[in-house]
């Protein structure tokens, strides 16, 4: 019987420490750059950030040392099969966002839902663009017009007189 393949729990433990150190360090290094202690009107702005960001490398090098301790019998977190799953949100909703500024959210939004319908729901080319097409006119005669809120626009939008 073969075990499952995947990643480690160890692994995703040690990177995940790394990860918080690093964003400990960073928030130190520009603590100590605006300053920190304290002045004559009180604790200077980068105090509490110096402090969260200490509290942040300490936690991490703990996480740190008892994911190394304990790699032996770190279990599965999960298998590729999982993983490639969330992958398969996760990309498409990263391309949405690194979309909106050139879109706008409404075309993006409109592409999402039509991409997430075909390829995660089975739905046609033609239902998929449907109803991704009737959620960004929703979406937007919601904002737009009902609450007056101004969302990112794009070229369609400009077009139209938005």
């Amino acid at each position: 019987m073969s075990a499952e393949r995947g990643l480690r729990m160890g692994v995703v433990e040690v990177g995940t420490a790394l990860a918080f150190a690093l964003a400990g360090a960073a928030a130190i290094g520009d603590s100590l750059r605006i300053g920190t202690g304290w002045g004559s009107d009180g604790p200077k702005s980068g105090t509490f950030p110096f402090w969260i960001g200490l509290i942040l490398i300490a936690a991490s090098t703990a996480t740190l040392v008892q994911a190394v301790r304990s790699r032996a019998e770190s279990g599965l977190f999960a298998s590729w099969a999982q993983l490639r799953l969330v992958a398969s949100v996760l990309v498409p909703t990263a391309v949405y966002v690194g979309a909106i500024p050139f879109t706008g959210i409404y075309v993006a939004s409109a592409a999402l839902v039509a991409w997430f319908m075909h390829r995660l729901g089975g739905f046609g080319w033609a239902r998929s663009a449907a109803a991704g097409l009737a959620v960004a006119v929703a979406c937007f005669l919601l904002f737009e017009i009902w609450f007056l809120v101004q969302l990112p626009k794009g070229p369609l939008e400009t077009w139209l007189g938005y």
